[in-house]
């Protein structure tokens, strides 16, 4: 059964505030309101972050808004919520957490061909100040580029 939802709801910061150092993608356990509501597009990733409680990966900060069609049975907005990996992911996520001061991101929410939510999530290390200015240069060269490529076609 194929799903034609196309949802994809993607944390834009994330890849100027941080160096991206490994990917993984998790599923997320969710209640019946949550999954609606993102389904809807009614969720933000902009200022979440994943945490570690207990051998568990959970997302913190990740804001689903309440779904508007729910009675009193209806979740919370910025609650919580548990990330699913293979125990061999966790337990290299958490040494590489604790032992080097790194952090976990959420890069991306979506819906996938059978329907459940996935999260792409990221080991990550923060960059400076000088290193934002980097960025940005190198993106101003290019758009430059690309405009004085245009001009002469």
């Amino acid at each position: 059964m194929k799903f034609k939802n196309n949802i994809e709801i993607k944390n834009r910061k994330a890849r100027f505030e941080y160096e991206i150092l490994d990917k993984y993608m998790a599923g997320i356990v969710l209640g019946g309101t949550e999954i609606k509501a993102i389904r809807l597009g009614k969720a933000s990733i902009a200022e979440g972050f994943c945490e570690f409680t207990d051998g568990e990966l959970w997302i913190i900060n990740m804001t689903v808004q309440e779904y508007s069609h729910a009675t009193y049975f209806n979740h919370q907005p910025k609650q919580a919520r548990k990330l699913l990996l293979n125990r061999k992911e966790l337990k290299k996520l958490e040494k590489d957490v604790n032992s080097s001061g790194n952090t976990i991101i959420p890069l991306r929410l979506f819906i996938n061909d059978k329907g459940l939510a996935k999260m792409d999530i990221a080991l990550a290390k923060g960059k400076k100040l000088h290193d934002k200015r980097e960025t940005i240069k190198d993106r101003d060269n290019k758009k430059r580029l690309d405009q004085i490529k245009k001009a002469y076609k």
